[in-house]
């Protein structure tokens, strides 16, 4: 059974038993564009303590550059070196785990913040926002011409889907030997200010069922995204911003039992449940509770205020 935390004592133990405090972002920090009560404040309090803070995100809409820019509009204290999106961790892993040759290239099904950092990374692309892929025209296969380099195709949210870039994927897939099919996560629904709406599993979910294959997936449950984290190397100017932590002595904070909770379960991770985002009390308790338990639940990040005497 989780710890149900809710006085100051209870609240006061947990910042003190870890030293770095891993945070997912939507249902967490905020709801779309609006903040969640109390999480600047809780945030501050832990860089105070002298808390290591690193942002753990699946959203891969957006690169680490521009998700900086969500944190300043919304008042949040980061820095880009602590921000780590699954977009970011599959262009790690397409150049540093698989090790992509230069003169071969990834196809994209996803928005701007995987080209971006893809871009970052030194890995070559095609697809993605290219207005010749982002067209609601009739796919013809008689009129495609197979690219031969392609040797990855990387699959996100895409606001923007449609036959054409599957049509594509698949054919890439299915004709391009040895050609790896990758997520970068496989979030069933991803939530808006208004409430929920399909997220990425849901857009590489046709793909999967016409290839009958599974992706690799990068992001949060996989370990994957902790390994880039943990291995990702920095130049000498970020060197402050190395990731050395005990996970003996690190919590994630999430509200998604099967991609917060059981990300940081794989990862050897303390877990912190917050109830402002997709997990309900129901969903914990009673007959049908989940099989993912987390080691404490609380209703917001914001309670842990009552600390600092909030």
């Amino acid at each position: 059974m989780p710890a149900h935390l809710t006085t100051r004592p209870e609240y006061s133990l947990l910042i003190d038993r870890y030293d770095t405090w891993m945070f997912d972002c939507d249902g967490v920090l905020w709801h779309g564009d609006r903040l969640i009560e109390g999480a600047v404040e809780v945030l501050e309090i832990l860089r105070k303590r002298g808390k290591r803070i690193l942002f753990v995100t699946n959203n891969a809409s957006k690169s680490r550059k521009s998700y900086k820019a969500k944190f300043d509009q919304l008042g949040v204290e980061a820095n880009v070196e602590e921000i780590y999106g699954s977009a970011y961790a599959s262009a790690v892993y397409i150049s540093s785990v698989m090790k992509l040759p230069k003169d071969k290239k990834v196809y994209v099904i996803g928005m701007a913040g995987i080209e971006e950092e893809l871009r970052e990374e030194g890995v070559s692309f095609i697809g993605g926002t290219d207005p010749a892929d982002c067209t609601l025209e009739p796919f013809s296969l008689s009129s495609f011409s197979l690219d031969p380099d392609v040797r990855a195709v990387l699959c996100g949210l895409d606001l923007s889907v449609n036959y054409t870039k599957l049509s594509k994927a698949f054919q890439y897939l299915t004709r391009n030997p040895g050609c790896q099919f990758l997520v970068t996560n496989e979030d069933s629904t991803f939530p808006s200010a208004d409430g929920l709406l399909p997220g990425a599993g849901a857009i590489s979910a046709p793909l999967r069922f016409a290839l009958e294959r599974d992706p690799i997936s990068i992001g949060k449950p996989a370990k994957t995204m902790l390994d880039c984290i943990q291995a990702k190397y920095v130049s000498p100017s970020e060197l402050a911003f190395r990731v050395n932590f005990d996970p003996e002595r690190t919590i994630m904070v999430g509200d998604r039992l099967n991609t917060d909770i059981l990300f940081g379960q794989a990862g050897g991770l303390a877990t912190l449940l917050v109830l402002t985002g997709i997990t309900s009390k129901q969903d914990i308790t009673g007959p049908n509770a989940s099989p993912i338990v987390p080691d404490y639940v609380t209703q917001s990040i914001g309670d842990l205020r009552v600390v600092d005497g909030q």
